[in-house]
């Protein structure tokens, strides 16, 4: 499995390409500086399962490089990684194709969270705080709620799933910001109310 990382900064690069090696060994990160070395990439190698793509490059310009890859890819999955998490740049990425938006403010375990999910083929988005319903969680996360159901520790839901546990820990917190609660406890009657 390859990604292509394409970011103007070395060291947000390699800090990057060892996240993602520590989520799931066996990718190959193929890293570039500017959006005409990713186009030349993804034209060349036909395996490429996700493009992690900053707004900011020597030769591209906020959503403009997104739009160019998706007219030109348009099956290759694209996540935008950048330091504006503006609500507004995150509905312009999704109204423009993009798979996930990942903010350069992430902390590791959201970051490690955050590549498990665009791999596994789900989309990746910053959670809005506030009380939602079930619907509004991912495939992960409803994974995660129903071991909370079967009485499970985090330890044992990442064994099943798979996960770090420290993956599990962040869709957790994201699952509680969500669901609008505080404990597991609240969290299991809550969502079997609302089933």
């Amino acid at each position: 499995m390859n990604i292509i990382l394409v970011d103007d900064h070395p060291l947000f690069r390699q800090a990057m390409a060892a996240t993602i090696n520590s989520v799931r060994s066996g990718i190959e990160v193929d890293q570039c500086e500017t959006l005409a070395t990713a186009r030349r990439k993804l034209e060349t190698e036909s395996e490429i399962a996700l493009v992690l793509l900053d707004l900011k490059l020597p030769d591209s310009q906020g959503i403009a490089g997104l739009l160019s890859l998706k007219a030109h890819f348009p099956s290759v999955p694209i996540a935008i990684v950048s330091a504006n998490d503006s609500s507004d740049t995150v509905e312009t990425a999704i109204a423009c194709g993009a798979a996930g938006f990942i903010s350069k403010s992430a902390g590791v375990d959201e970051l490690s969270a955050a590549i498990e999910a665009l791999i596994n083929g789900e989309s990746w988005f910053p959670q809005t705080a506030g009380v939602g319903s079930l619907r509004e969680l991912s495939a992960t996360q409803v994974h995660i709620l129903n071991g909370v159901h079967r009485g499970m520790m985090n330890k044992q839901i990442a064994y099943e799933l798979g996960l770090s546990e420290a993956t599990v820990k962040y869709h957790l917190t994201s699952i509680f910001r969500i669901m609008g609660v505080h404990t597991r406890a609240q969290l299991v009657a809550l969502s079997q109310s609302i089933d």
